[in-house]
């Protein structure tokens, strides 16, 4: 209700109004910040009836409808606008450069080579690996509205569709982050079936006697979905054993439904083979035990051993009756059932390959438990004796049999995982390889290790084991930590029989801590180091796979304006010319990321045209051979050194974990089951993080993001840009590498403001709200400045704060002293942060109104008036609730055989309606504000 009714109301458009004229330079003195100003009017609005929150909260729908709007068009241009006329010409044009890449133009001969045609289509060149770190930020039905609204043309008259919230009820459960990436994987199998259905239509035009020989595998698709046990503790080995038998069940769906559009009698024997090893398949999920009950795994283990044959262990054992079938069905069905086989030859039995993925430790763990090796490898001489243990013990290892049994009584995680796929080599499928990461890799004994356990089960030539690298020291010495492996002749060997060495390269902790610019140079340093190693070791012969772990956003790694700058961002021409000088055989393979990942594929149309791109980039990329930068090898050392030496001191300055942890992850919603440390609504007692290591790298990220202030991307790049300003601005020019690493900072730019990260500073002060105490006439408004001036001075946030600001601001005006063209942070987004600054007061003020209460537990009121400062409102309202319960709701119609007496509210219930419930209400506000930023920067974390 409004407090006058004679005040009038203020809309959207003179809020961005006043925005605007506050934040011109010419209406505010240098020591004034104008966002806190905009907060305070947006509070005096409301306090004086000229704006209610339901009005308040329609004009954030709004302005977040808006940034829904921007979003959708924003991944419409990201693929290129997904029309089926840019998809056809897309993949017109990519065959075209397949036939010109096969005709043997130095002999002058224009007719294409089938040989090198086969040779180029069968290689694969890409792995599309769809992951799920916490990244879903946005409600399931939000996200396909965001995909449908990207799929067709928008224009003025574009209706959008309207929700409440954008916000996710809850986290997603494992089996909706499967049946999410499941129905991603499906579309973008489409997608290559379409691609591989114009090389097949093409070579049967081309060379009819002998198109059929060909089995085109260029784009693969992977998944860590419901196996990367890394910082997972939802996910058990019965669950990754489950969601395997699922993704073989809907590879054999997918054949079965493929042949069923081809009619022949004759091939009747394949479909009903087809169908039985569904059944089967199906059955052996139905009584997969859901916990370690070594009953029900005998149950089991006798049906999965027992219909083996029936359900399908190998792809081959189907290869006879694609032949059959192909000799028989017409003419005009041959190509759809090529598309089926080699879709299924290319995956095995399952939707997409396999990656499962644990952490370095896991792997020592067992290695002190199988071994008995106690790990010290910070001692030089004692890092020479495990060496020479582990290859004695690779010398010597003897096979072992695996059974459910042995799993369930084996403790080391990396043995049960590695046990695990034993089984699902032996009696899922015995052909396809399984990729096994392992996170955090600072040594090559840790890959020796993870060799000998294959060695053990005896899987060592179905596992492809790979080096996760993404610390700043993994980085500096990536290429040592596998020259360690590689004077193994173990490991070399090993490398010879599978014919593939496999590296993973992290954006997340390596962006965090030394700059997401910088962390990408030193990744194609590594990259080219790598490359000579195997040409030292002479494994030229192997095939080298570059898988590039990052996520959608600018945070992890991925391009801000286009998918095919994305791809050659990662994957520059420069190391491929490095590798075809080498005569090195290489696969890039690039992950998509969750929620926001998942919404490249997140239609078929989409899928489509992202796949065409993919293609384009494997078969025509963007040639950078003769990019300067190239030639500029001192200033790029000095440049990106620059960035990482800066950001590393931020890092360890104490204010910024401060500024990360004191109210930013109360900001956004859990999004995932890995939830940051300050993400925990259960706990009475805060944790403050001392270091940001002790954060994870998304929420990090996403924090960052939500202060206004991208960090990760802009810090250092004043220092390193005014050290050479004369070739930073030729560059920034000139070099297409180099300016696809500005474009980070330019997106970055676009969505940081000082003066917003100032704002969120200001609040911490305890100065400020006794400033407003000294000169507030209102007694009780009086006192509770006061008290929330206490709670600040008790938590100590404002001098750590106060003084790793000026080391941002100072950077922020070099680096705009040399780049003038860089953006600025637009009036809509600038007044979002306000809004959100006026709500977050607002509930800081309501919090000084609960009546005392004693200590509940160890809830006190010391740690309710900290939560609340740290924005952790929903664990401060669930303790509250026990605190000051409400009466139970009675049913008034009952009789309780007397006569009635009045009903009264519960004692409480005047606090709940004035306070716990408004502080719910600005809260929930709070958060569709942070939803809609992530659509303005496209992507979360």
């Amino acid at each position: 209700m409004r407090e006058n009714f004679s005040q009038p109301t203020v809309n959207l458009d003179e809020l961005i109004l006043l925005t605007t004229q506050l934040m011109s330079k010419q209406n505010h003195e240098p020591t004034e910040n104008p966002v806190l100003i905009l907060a305070q009017k947006i509070k005096q609005y409301l306090k004086s009836g000229a704006l209610s929150f339901d009005e308040l909260t329609e004009i954030t729908q709004r302005l977040r409808d808006s940034a829904f709007l921007s979003h959708a068009r924003y991944l419409q241009n990201y693929v290129g606008m997904p029309s089926e006329k840019n998809i056809v010409n897309r993949f017109d044009q990519v065959l075209k450069k397949i036939i010109k890449k096969s005709q043997n133009l130095e002999n002058n001969v224009d007719a294409p080579c089938f040989e090198t045609f086969k040779k180029l289509i069968e290689k694969s060149q890409f792995a599309a690996v769809f992951t799920a770190h916490p990244t879903f930020a946005l409600a399931n039905s939000v996200y396909s509205a965001l995909a449908n609204l990207a799929s067709h043309p928008i224009d003025n008259e574009t209706k959008l569709p309207f929700f409440a919230t954008h916000r996710r009820a809850s986290p997603p459960t494992l089996q909706e982050e499967l049946n999410l990436a499941t129905s991603a994987i499906s579309r973008a199998r489409n997608s290559i079936d379409r691609f591989n259905r114009h090389l097949f239509e093409y070579a049967k035009a081309t060379w009819p006697h002998r198109w059929i020989e060909l089995v085109p595998c260029s784009i693969l698709l992977s998944s860590w979905v419901g196996y990367d046990t890394d910082g997972r503790t939802d996910i058990s080995w019965w669950d990754s054993l489950r969601i395997r038998l699922h993704m073989k069940e809907l590879q054999l769906q997918r054949l079965y439904d493929q042949l069923s559009f081809i009619p022949h009698q004759d091939i009747s024997e394949f479909k009903n083979k087809v169908a039985l090893a569904i059944t089967m398949v199906q059955r052996q999920i139905k009584i997969c035990p859901t916990f370690p009950d070594p009953e029900q795994f005998s149950d089991f283990a006798k049906v999965l051993i027992e219909e083996r044959e029936h359900s399908i262990h190998s792809p081959n054992q189907l290869l006879p009756l694609f032949d059959h079938a192909f000799e028989v069905v017409q003419e005009k069905y041959k190509i759809d059932l090529l598309i089926a086989k080699v879709g299924f030859f290319s995956h095995g039995l399952s939707l997409s390959h396999t990656h499962v993925r644990l952490n370095s430790v896991q792997i020592h763990n067992m290695a002190r438990q199988r071994l008995g090796i106690i790990n010290n490898l910070d001692s030089p001489s004692h890092t020479r004796t495990l060496f020479n243990v582990i290859n004695s013990a690779l010398e010597n290892v003897k096979t072992i049999p695996v059974d459910f049994g042995a799993i369930l009584s084996e403790k080391a995680s990396a043995s049960v995982l590695m046990m695990l796929l034993t089984q699902i080599t032996k009696h899922i499928d015995s052909k396809t390889p399984i990729r096994f990461l392992i996170a955090e890799t600072e040594s090559g004994y840790t890959l020796l290790i993870a060799l000998w356990l294959a060695k053990l089960f005896g899987i060592e030539n179905q596992v492809e084991i790979s080096a996760l690298f993404e610390s700043d020291k993994a980085l500096q010495h990536g290429s040592q930590i596998m020259e360690q492996a590689f004077r193994s002749e173990h490991w070399c060997d090993y490398l010879r029989k599978t014919g593939k060495l496999c590296v993973q390269f992290g954006y997340s902790d390596s962006g965090r801590f030394i700059g997401q610019i910088a962390s990408t140079y030193q990744i194609e340093k590594l990259r080219h180091k790598i490359i000579l190693l195997l040409r030292k070791y002479d494994l030229n012969s192997i095939e080298l796979v570059f898988f590039d772990t990052h996520g959608e956003s600018i945070g992890r790694g991925a391009h801000p304006f286009r998918l095919e700058d994305r791809l050659s961002y990662l994957s520059p021409f420069k190391t491929d010319q490095c590798v075809d000088n080498l005569d090195i055989s290489i696969r890039r393979e690039s992950s998509f990321q969750g929620g926001d990942g998942y919404l490249l594929y997140g239609s078929q149309a989409l899928a489509d045209a992202t796949i065409s791109i993919i293609a384009k980039h494997i078969f025509n990329p963007e040639d950078e051979t003769n990019d300067p930068i190239y030639y500029e090898s001192d200033f790029c050392a000095d440049f990106f050194s620059t960035i990482a030496a800066k950001m590393k001191e931020l890092v360890n300055d104490k204010g910024y974990g401060t500024v990360l942890s004191a109210f930013g992850p109360g900001l956004i919603d859990k999004t995932g089951s890995r939830p940051a440390i300050r993400q925990n609504d259960t706990t009475s007692v805060t944790t403050r993080i001392k270091h940001p290591k002790e954060l994870r790298a998304i929420p990090n990220n996403a924090i960052l993001q939500q202060l206004g202030w991208c960090a990760n991307i802009l810090q250092g790049l004043g220092a390193a840009a005014s050290a050479n300003p004369e070739i930073f601005q030729e560059m920034s020019q000139t070099s297409p590498r180099f300016k696809k690493s500005l474009d980070f900072a330019w997106h970055a730019l676009k969505h940081s403001n000082p003066l917003v990260l100032r704002a969120m500073i200001y609040l911490l002060d305890p100065g400020i709200w006794l400033n407003r105490a000294s000169t507030e006439s209102d007694p009780d408004l009086q006192e509770s400045y006061i008290a929330l001036a206490k709670g600040l001075q008790r938590m100590e946030f404002w001098s750590s704060t106060q003084a790793m600001f000026h080391r941002i601001h100072s950077d922020h005006i070099t680096l705009l002293s040399i780049w003038k063209e860089a953006p600025q942070m637009d009036t809509n987004e600038i007044l979002l942060h306000a809004i959100r600054l006026a709500l977050i007061e607002e509930i800081w003020i309501l919090s000084t109104e609960i009546p005392y209460f004693s200590p509940y537990h160890d809830f006190s009121r010391e740690v309710l008036e900290t939560k609340i400062l740290c924005l952790e409102i929903p664990t401060a309202l669930e303790l509250l609730s026990h605190v000051f319960p409400q009466a139970p709701d009675y049913d008034s119609d009952l009789y309780f055989h007397e006569t009635k007496g009045p009903r009264h509210e519960g004692a409480y219930a005047r606090d709940d309606r004035r306070i716990f419930k408004p502080i719910q209400k600005n809260f929930d506000l709070i958060r569709e504000i942070s939803v809609a930023l992530i659509h303005r920067l496209h992507a979360f974390g």
